[in-house]
């Protein structure tokens, strides 16, 4: 078994705080000529001990995905937060499972990270016990942005006000959206603006319902401008379902079944019912117009 540096916690975003702990993993994984690996679980733990739904920024695969593109992370693994896991003490959590089990030579975390039985394991006990078995260990300050500690929660907060410009700064990227394309009810074909239709997992937190500024990347690497209506599309349905519906500019093909990422880039306004498809048209319209500006002062890089 090759040699694992493990960088430890939920990774919720992917933000910059986590940032840090993944870029010394790696740094520390190159010096060792070992594996930059992440170790995190498939749902939060405190879903499972208060059995009431967390609600995330990113899914499981997307954080995988994000920690690999964004930071060079070449293993994630993945384990169930199970009651087995709920009742593993700290430190048979990083004696069996992190050392033996997996092979960690060292081991990253955050100023705040707990773990193990009732969150009993602490950056402190952790630091402890990797210097007993010789193994390294980092323990990652806080990252602050203008005077604000970078966190999921905050980050949270500005998706849920549609704030995703500010939360961009926290994140260190653009907060997405990785799902497969499904089938819609293809009215947007009848008035001249298709869309892609994204599902929401449902633990999943959409930013404000409302209409942004996308950016959206194909399976073959290509990428487009879009506009994208989050909510429950109260012109055209009476549902309360929520749907992620995106307008690609100047794309024309066929992407049902594709898995798409769609970066959000800043809100143009809230989600409003019209009178007629008519005026839902020239709205779009306007938007996309919006939207060409917004990256004609925002080129992507």
């Amino acid at each position: 078994m090759k040699a694992k540096v493990i960088a430890l916690g939920f990774f919720d975003g992917v933000h910059l705080g986590h940032g840090a702990l993944l870029r010394r993993a790696v740094e520390a994984a190159r010096e060792r000529n070992a594996t930059p690996v992440v170790f995190t679980f498939d749902r939060p733990p405190k879903e499972v001990v208060t059995g009431k739904t967390v609600y995330l920024i990113n899914s499981a695969a997307e954080r995988r995905e994000l920690a690999r593109r964004l930071y060079g992370i070449e293993e994630v693994i993945l384990a169930p937060f199970d009651e087995q896991m709920m009742k593993c003490t700290w430190d048979r959590f990083v004696t069996e499972l992190l050392v033996k089990e997996h092979g960690a030579v060292h081991l990253v975390a955050g100023h705040d990270h707990r773990f193990g039985y009732k969150n009993e394991g602490t950056p402190e006990l952790l630091k402890a016990k990797c210097a007993e078995l010789g193994i390294g260990c980092d323990i990652i300050p806080a990252v602050e942005v203008e005077g604000i500690t970078v966190s999921s929660t905050h980050i949270r907060k500005l998706l849920e006000t549609g704030e995703v410009e500010e939360a961009a700064k926290f994140l260190g990227h653009r907060h997405c959206l990785t799902q497969k394309v499904q089938h819609g009810f293809r009215l947007g074909r009848t008035i001249g603006v298709p869309t892609v239709n994204l599902a929401v997992p449902h633990n999943i937190l959409t930013p404000a319902f409302g209409v942004y500024v996308t950016r959206v990347y194909l399976p073959d690497g290509r990428n487009f401008a879009g506009v994208t209506n989050v909510g429950t599309r109260p012109t055209v349905s009476d549902s309360d379902a929520v749907s992620v519906e995106t307008f690609l500019l100047d794309f024309d093909g066929d992407l049902y079944d594709q898995e798409i990422r769609v970066e959000f880039c800043r809100r143009l306004r809230g989600e409003k019912k019209f009178d007629s498809l008519e005026e839902l048209r020239q709205e779009i319209q306007r938007n996309a117009q919006q939207t060409r500006e917004y990256f004609q002062e925002n080129p992507i890089q």
